[in-house]
């Protein structure tokens, strides 16, 4: 099991360069991938997007790249044109003014266009280099998800434990809750009828009552959930959302018992259910 929380980064630096590598996840329904990088090496977005697709499953992952320092050439030069025309320009605004003071070079410089600097840099040399980085920080960002990711399994195993032995106590109360409405029936028709009491019709009401009242095949399909549940954690290493969509099932037979029983030792061992299994379901948000 694996959480969707989880960070690491790594590091490089040399004469030349120095670059920096981090990952952050969050919990997300889907696999959502942001990726924050220099434009120059966008051209390597397509192939990290596709590397961690193929390591996570769920959440909401940013991998942020900086490059803080470089070994790129740049090539300067100067718009003489462009220079020209704004010469041109602020002389006649100047003149027009009655302002004697001609353009300076360097506000002339600073004009848009005027320098042009053209940065050459080689991309395939990062690209070698940012694999490796994304590599071993992705192996330490799913350790981190790991580690997480048991500790929540504990939770969850520990809150599954509480609704298997509720459980247990709920349907320790079934022949209890059945004699009570037998002998409930037969208390009704005595009052109304006296001696003269017909035991096919208590028979009849009483299966009815039966059938209306009866949770067994509540209890078999919460059984037989909470068996799969446990079976999901231990077999599949991303079950979130099989385990999301067992919750609710549970969630749905707890709550039929609950309003079928009124006995009060069943209501308190059903409102232990709902607790722990609301405590799983805040649990599951996480996993992946």
């Amino acid at each position: 099991m694996r959480s969707m929380t989880a960070y690491a980064a790594k590091d490089f630096s040399d004469e030349n360069i120095n670059v920096s590598l981090e990952l952050k996840s969050y919990n997300n329904r889907f696999l959502d991938i942001n990726i924050h990088l220099p434009a120059w090496l966008s051209i390597l977005e397509a192939d990290f997007r596709k590397y961690l697709s193929t390591r996570f499953l769920r959440g909401k992952i940013d991998l942020y790249i900086k490059v803080r320092k470089d070994d790129a050439v740049h090539n300067v030069s100067i718009n003489s044109n462009a220079a020209l025309s704004y010469n041109k320009a602020i002389t006649e605004l100047a003149k027009n003014l009655n302002i004697k003071e001609k353009p300076s070079l360097n506000l002339l410089l600073g004009l848009e266009g005027v320098l042009e600097v053209n940065t050459e840099r080689d991309t395939e040399k990062y690209r070698a280099l940012l694999n490796a980085m994304l590599k071993e920080t992705s192996d330490k960002f799913e350790e981190e998800r790991l580690r997480e990711g048991n500790d929540t399994k504990e939770n969850i195993l520990f809150n599954l434990n509480v609704i298997e032995e509720s459980l247990k106590k709920v349907s320790e109360y079934i022949p209890e809750m059945e004699k009570a409405i037998k002998e409930n029936i037969k208390t009704r028709f005595e009052e109304l009828l006296g001696d003269k009491i017909d035991e096919q019709r208590i028979f009849a009401e009483t299966a009815m009552l039966l059938v209306k009242y009866s949770i067994a095949e509540e209890v078999s399909r919460l059984s037989f959930h909470l068996k799969e549940f446990a079976k999901e954690i231990d077999s599949n290493q991303s079950p979130g959302k099989k385990l999301d969509f067992l919750s609710q099932e549970m969630n749905r037979e707890i709550n039929t018992i609950g309003s079928k029983i009124p006995m009060q030792e069943v209501s308190l061992a059903v409102v232990e259910m709902k607790n722990a299994l609301e405590n799983i379901r805040e649990q599951l948000r996480n996993v992946e």
